[in-house]
């Protein structure tokens, strides 16, 4: 198999291929894996109830999807990956700010997925956990250097070994004895149960920076509704799947979070060898993602400074250097509470990651309704400019005002302490974001607009 051509460039309408239907596998294959089944656990463990905490699931994966979908549908449209698109309401350096955020999410959830494995294997392999995580690192990094074709088998063989072995674990896991009160519905925390819609929903949202990634290959003409559909379906029905494993055994296995690789393979007993493959299998699969988009992020970010070519020498050493920085940094996150690091880091992602999302899903279905002008998006002297003020400004006050409504283990603001610690900063992120963003750039449009008339008539 040769290794991807291209990189952050136009995909040719001749070198389209596919179906949507192919990423159906693509991202319930995604979702597979021990990281979101601690990000179940972790609702359990702020204090929810087995029904609450499934309740919480539901309702934040089915809210946040409706975002990764939208983004999915700009690939096959656009022919370029997702965070590259930021070009055209950032401008083509502006779009650099929200891709150090993203870069942020690339590096921690590679942290996270390097850290479950070491955890996982520690104890059961000969292998030092600075072994595991160089190991690990290293043949992520091989996947992601071949690249597009190589990432969909890898997900599709994913998608069918973990449904049959994952769907056997279910059985087991719900047929455990729970405590007394796990289903009772009466017992409801109203600011437990929004922080932990607010979780699950931000854990979706992750994906957001690179789902575009994975259907840009796909022809132009190709169905946008049947885009959506397959690649809300794919995430809804694992996200949901696996966060309720975690959740389940969250409650009925004390120390699941302290090792929750031990305690899911724990389920087969004899055969646990079985379930400790497919863990790895399926961080491994997830992990391609993360460097393969941190990979689309520095090119983007290096661009415009120079004319990089990304050979397949080139896009090596790049992600060469993303397995150095992944190793120190899981070396050093190994050192401290890995619950602790996770919890914190989703509540991170949220601040940045939700204003990001309503202003490119608003800028690409509302005001250009996905008619964009490719070349300008490598052209620094193009139509979308250098820098965008009205993009920069709605993105950093959105940040600016979530802080009083942020609940975290690092900070509260104020008005969390008032309404009792429940965390609404997504919630002021999205709606701050699309009022700054929408109605100045709606309004700066059609200035454009009657501009364009005048010089028609003065023609």
């Amino acid at each position: 198999m040769a290794i991807e051509q291209h990189s952050i460039n136009y995909i040719p309408e001749t070198e389209r291929y596919g179906k949507p239907r192919d990423l159906f596998t693509v991202w319930f294959g995604a979702n597979l894996n021990l990281t979101t089944i601690v990000t179940g656990a972790v609702l359990v463990m702020m204090g929810l109830n087995l029904f609450w905490s499934i309740a919480s699931i539901t309702l934040g994966t089915l809210l946040g999807t409706i975002f990764v979908a939208s983004h999915s549908v700009q690939g096959p449209r656009l022919g370029i990956p997702q965070m590259i698109q930021s070009r055209a309401q950032f401008g083509v350096l502006g779009a650099i700010i929200p891709m150090v955020f993203v870069m942020f999410v690339y590096l921690g959830f590679g942290v996270a997925n390097t850290l479950l494995v070491s955890q996982t294997l520690t104890g059961v392999t000969a292998l030092s956990p600075t072994w595991v995580i160089i190991l690990f690192t290293l043949i992520s990094i091989l996947i992601a250097i071949y690249g597009y074709k190589l990432i969909h088998i890898t997900q599709r063989w994913l998608s069918i070994s973990a449904f049959i072995v994952l769907g056997i674990a279910t059985i087991i896991a719900f047929r455990l004895p729970l405590p007394a009160g796990a289903w009772r519905a009466s017992a409801f925390d109203l600011t437990l149960f929004v922080s932990g819609v607010g979780i699950i929903a931000t854990y979706v949202l992750a994906m957001a920076p690179y789902v575009a990634d994975y259907s840009r290959y796909l022809p132009s003409n190709a169905s946008s509704p049947q885009v959506f559909w397959f690649t809300y379906g794919g995430l809804t029905l694992s996200g949901i799947w696996m966060m309720t494993i975690g959740a389940v055994l969250a409650a009925v296995l004390p120390d699941f979070v302290e090792n929750s690789g031990g305690g899911l393979a724990g389920l087969f007993h004899g055969y646990r060898w079985i379930l400790y493959i497919l863990i790895i299998y399926g961080l491994l699969a997830i992990n391609v993602f993360n460097f393969y988009g941190a990979f689309m992020s520095i090119v983007t970010s290096i661009q415009p400074f120079s004319n990089l070519k990304v050979t397949p020498l080139v896009r090596s050493i790049i992600l060469s250097a993303i397995l150095v920085i992944n190793i120190v940094l899981s070396l050093l996150g190994g050192q401290g509470d890995f619950m602790t690091f996770f919890i914190n880091f989703i509540y991170f992602m949220s601040y940045f990651l939700i204003p990001w999302t309503a202003i490119n899903l608003v800028d690409f279905f509302l005001l250009r309704k996905g008619e964009y002008h490719i070349k300008d998006i490598f052209d620094i002297a193009g139509r979308y400019g250098k820098y965008n003020r009205i993009t920069i400004f709605a993105f950093l006050i959105s940040i600016t005002a979530e802080i009083p409504f942020i609940n975290s283990t690092f900070y509260v603001g104020s008005i969390a302490k008032m309404l009792d610690g429940a965390d609404l900063a997504w919630l002021v992120g999205l709606v701050t974001a699309v009022v700054l963003y929408y109605f100045p750039m709606k309004a700066k449009q059609a200035e454009s607009i009657n501009e364009e008339a005048l010089q028609q008539i003065e023609k």
